[in-house]
């Protein structure tokens, strides 16, 4: 069958300023299996440009597929896009399969196959053995109830099939690196650069997380097979950035320490960068000088917050000693810390940004990303906070980047305003400066690189507030706006199969708002 698949274009998301594009390894790792089983299969990535949507359905129309198949990493923000992007795809082609996943399809298909009947399919969970059973039912005419791990339509009836089964060997399904350009993918400074898992899945329990239930279970690569395709890549595409996609891919010590070692051992120049825990860092005190000798340039901690009460109630896990122990131990062994903050919880006042800022400052991170809360259905802070009013009802701005929920005791402004003080003041402090003169010379690339992009992310962002962006001060709850507390089935392939009609699922009067963001 001949098969396009489409990374739909998303200009919410900030990182676009840099002008540099990684490729979509989601898209990639089905395509790969895809062109294994003999089909026709062609990778449009629109993300460059980025591309018109008449542009989009040209190409298409000029490549003539019998299935289109359209994802992106940034799925909840990306959605409105994915579906205006199918209407105009239906009109051009009416007599393609169009099939849909991601995370946020995977847990929102029953309002997605209700709202927009455009859309065929949609596959939930890991798609990488999904896609291959549901082209192969597509093209021979078998029932797709035979299908695991999709949703779909069928006599009126919204149905969802039995969970497909977790992928045991994450090396059994090959990445599709043949469907892009490698001379058009870049990252850190225009190195070449391609998106890489070694691991799915989080052991931790942070309630917050949208991603840990979607794995359901954390999993890696083989460590040698894993180092020697990133050597393949270094050597035969001139790869020489190396981003890791994964949640926490440092979880098991004896499986990292073997990735390292067998990525030394093929002796190629590269930069590693990725997330991690403070906790691992800590726990690798030993072996954080395998970290450099591998690559490592820099790891993004996800430190949420330096509230105690706030670590309590997102079930963090982790402490703000340790938080502060890592940082220490990756500039000793010249790596780059990153520490994530999040903002934007219902109780905070004055007092808490400014004790956080002076926490941050103790902390000394070497970059740092602030980020608004964002809940998912999925999700068992959703339940904590689906009664918090929603002051942005655009589904494209839920991207992290912009406050989506109202809260208690200061006004949207003045919490930006916060946000950005704190965001300058760390970044532009006399310590902080000094390192862009640091005696790595990959260690002072990087961080002037960044220093560069936060010129041009710090006014886009202040300017999209004050011009762009819309919110409302009398906004539904959270619950009225996406629904009720999905956690039952925060396991994406977890719950038993469904069927249930559009009639009764319409009966339940999903929120105007929801739909109106859809």
């Amino acid at each position: 069958m001949r098969i396009l698949i489409i990374n739909p274009p998303h200009p919410a998301i900030g990182s676009r300023i840099p002008k540099e594009q990684l490729p979509p390894l989601g898209l990639l790792s089905i395509g790969g299996p895809l062109n294994d089983e003999g089909h026709e299969v062609k990778l449009l990535d629109a993300e460059f440009g980025p591309m018109p949507f008449d542009e989009i359905v040209r190409q298409a129309v000029e490549y003539a597929p019998r299935a289109v198949l359209l994802g992106h990493s940034g799925s909840t923000s990306g959605h409105p896009i994915v579906a205006e992007l199918t209407r105009l795809l239906r009109a051009a082609l009416p007599d393609i399969w169009i099939v849909y996943g991601g995370v946020f399809p995977t847990y929102h298909w029953r309002e997605v196959l209700m709202q927009e009947p455009q859309i065929d399919v949609i596959v939930r969970g890991e798609g990488e053995q999904t896609a291959p059973r549901l082209i192969w039912a597509l093209e021979t005419g078998r029932p797709l109830l035979e299908v695991r791990g999709i949703a779909f339509r069928g006599n009126g009836v919204v149905v969802g099939t039995q969970q497909a089964p977790v992928i045991q060997d994450l090396d059994s399904f090959r990445i599709g690196w043949e469907l892009i350009d490698h001379s058009r993918y870049s990252y850190w400074g225009n190195k070449r650069a391609v998106v890489i898992q070694f691991s799915r899945g989080c052991p931790h329990l942070c309630n917050y997380c949208g991603q840990r239930g979607f794995w359901t279970r954390w999993r890696h690569r083989d460590p040698k097979k894993l180092a020697a395709e990133i050597a393949w890549l270094h050597r035969e595409h001139g790869v020489e950035v190396i981003n890791f996609a994964d949640e926490n891919p440092t979880a098991s010590r004896k499986a990292w320490m073997a990735f390292l070692e067998a990525l030394i051992a093929e002796n190629v120049e590269l930069t590693l960068v990725g997330s991690t825990r403070a906790d691992d860092i800590v726990r690798d005190a030993d072996i954080l000088h395998l970290y450099k000798k591998a690559g490592v340039e820099r790891f993004l901690m996800g430190m949420e917050n330096t509230d105690k009460a706030t670590l309590d109630l997102i079930r963090k896990g982790g402490s703000t000693t340790k938080d502060r122990e890592a940082i220490r131990l990756l500039r000793q062994h010249d790596m780059l810390s990153m520490a994530t903050w999040v903002v934007g919880f219902e109780e905070e006042t004055d007092r808490d940004l400014w004790r956080g800022l002076r926490q941050l400052l103790s902390y000394d991170p070497d970059q740092i990303q602030t980020l608004y809360v964002t809940p998912h259905r999925w999700t068992p802070f959703f339940r904590i906070a689906k009664d918090r009013r929603v002051i942005q009802t655009d589904q494209s701005r839920w991207d992290y980047k912009h406050q989506v929920l109202a809260t208690r005791h200061m006004a949207p402004w003045r919490l930006t305003l916060w946000v950005k003080c704190i965001e300058a003041i760390v970044q532009l402090r006399p310590k902080a400066l000094l390192r862009l003169f640091h005696h790595d010379h990959k260690i002072r690339h990087a961080q002037r690189w960044y220093t560069r992009m936060g010129r041009r992310v710090w006014p886009h962002e202040v300017l999209g507030f004050l011009f762009r962006d819309r919110r409302i001060t009398n906004g539904p709850t959270l619950a009225q706006f996406w629904g009720a507390p999905q956690d039952a089935e925060e396991e994406a392939m977890a719950s038993k199969q469904k069927e249930r009609s559009i009639a009764s699922l319409n009966a339940e009067k999903a929120p105007a708002a929801a739909q109106q963001a859809a």
